[in-house]
């Protein structure tokens, strides 16, 4: 999901009522009013000390109860009237509609914008028969820092305070995300567990633009026989592996996920291939050709100076260094709240600004290639490949997850089409290339 700007405006700009009555329902929020949990029970309650006593708390419950009903009905003609200016209709008959089936989704949007919208489809509040096309007009229309913002300024404030992308932090992601199960991504990435975006300029299939992907890598990079590569964030080992056989190199991949290195220390097995269980922080040695793919996402603002000067340090002087990473329209320093909860937790999306910054005076930026719009192709192709495998994973992930990975795709995939985020493969070099660097396509 295409990362959100810090400054957002309140549910009270929005709606015209106090931020306080705004309805966080069951999701623990401290300090919010939940209009909409139950009262306690008669016997719970203590007895009235008089007539007039029980006349009062009648009269209070009638208004609370009203009270809610208005302000209910008010989230629900401001959900209605945001998703109107993005063609969106509520119940109506494109498949990109959104169909309510619990009318408490419209106070949970309005409150916590991205993250309540995820998390309701989640709960199955709502369904959209063409989500991720739903989720374009969504997203086109910027309709998210339309509503919420408690949580996305939670996470402003805590990127400005805290690396994220610490030694110990960095480790998260591994755990939460990467090993989930590589039976998971076997059913989705395809023939190749290779979980960044296809390069689909010649290619028909999913196969075949992974395939193209990762040999404009090494076409770019000028692979041949006796050079020592470095694969940062290295996944399953499948570019290592490719690069090896296909080239002839030699070189080390270093990951922060058990099971990804498990599998890539088998499928390189015999190839002069070393996996590390490794922080790109603790590298110094040398390298012909340094690369990372998909995984610049999860180093963090704070450390981006740090990754290309442990790139720098470690590549040799007439080196390549290649960047493939998604990127962002506009800086921020942290990701969507749903996306941190659910997904990528300590992830955000860098900016061509910060990614300039923090390289200068480093290297020399050879070429920049944007090919995001592929990666909607991929994405849908990845759901699905999903889809298609869910009977034989259900048992083991459940219905939950099954609509949470959903949205999860979807939704990036609809990040990319409507042009938020960007795919980029950046060619750097220590001193610059002696007659210029052109670049394969």
């Amino acid at each position: 999901m295409a990362n959100q700007q810090s400054a957002r405006r309140t549910p009270s700009a929005d709606m015209g009522i106090p931020d306080a009555l705004v309805e966080t329902p069951d999701l623990g929020r401290a300090g919010a009013v939940n209009l909409f949990r139950p009262h306690p029970s008669p016997a719970a309650r203590p007895s009235p000390r008089s007539k007039n006593d029980a006349r009062r708390n009648g009269r209070g419950g009638a208004e609370r109860f009203g009270l809610a009903r208005m302000l209910q009905k008010t989230a629900q003609d401001r959900v209605a009237k945001l998703l109107a200016t993005a063609g969106v209709r509520i119940d109506d008959d494109a498949p990109w509609d959104m169909r309510v089936h619990d009318s408490r989704v419209y106070s949970r949007i309005i409150a916590h914008g991205s993250l309540g919208l995820g998390e309701a489809y989640m709960d199955g509040w709502w369904d959209a028969e063409d989500l991720d096309g739903f989720l374009e007009r969504v997203l086109a229309a910027r309709l998210d820092q339309r509503v919420g913002g408690f949580d996305d300024a939670a996470l402003y404030v805590q990127s400005k305070l805290i690396n994220l992308q610490n030694g110990l932090r960095a480790r998260i992601v591994g755990k939460r995300h990467y090993d989930l199960g590589n039976d998971l991504f076997r059913a989705m990435l395809g023939k190749r567990l290779v979980y960044s975006c296809g390069y689909w300029k010649n290619a028909a299939d999913l196969d075949a633009a992974q395939e193209a992907k990762l040999d404009l890598v090494c076409r770019k990079l000028g692979l041949r026989p006796g050079l020592r590569v470095l694969d940062i964030g290295c996944g399953w080992g499948e570019a290592l592996e490719f690069a090896a056989t296909r080239y002839g190199v030699s070189g080390v991949g270093v990951t922060i996920s058990k099971e990804q290195a498990t599998f890539a220390r088998d499928l390189c097995a015999g190839l002069p291939i070393e996996i590390r269980l490794q922080d790109y922080r603790e590298l110094d040695e040398p390298f012909d050709r340094i690369w990372s793919i998909g995984m610049f996402e999860h180093v963090g603002i704070k450390n981006y100076r740090n990754y290309f000067e442990v790139t720098r340090r470690c590549l040799a002087a007439d080196g390549l260094n290649l960047l493939h990473t998604i990127g962002g329209n506009e800086s921020t320093n942290h990701t969507d709240p749903w996306i941190e909860k659910y997904i990528f937790p300590n992830s955000m999306i860098p900016s061509a600004m910060q990614i300039g910054a923090a390289h200068e005076g480093l290297f020399v930026m050879e070429d920049w290639h944007n090919f995001g719009a592929d990666y909607d192709r991929t994405l849908m192709a990845w759901r699905a490949n999903f889809e298609s495998a869910w009977p034989d994973l259900q048992e083991k992930y459940g219905e939950r997850f099954y609509r949470m990975w959903r949205f999860y795709l979807s939704a990036s995939a609809a990040s990319f089409r409507c042009r938020r985020n960007q795919l980029w493969q950046i060619v750097l070099s220590p001193n610059g290339v002696a007659q210029g660097y052109a670049s394969p396509r």
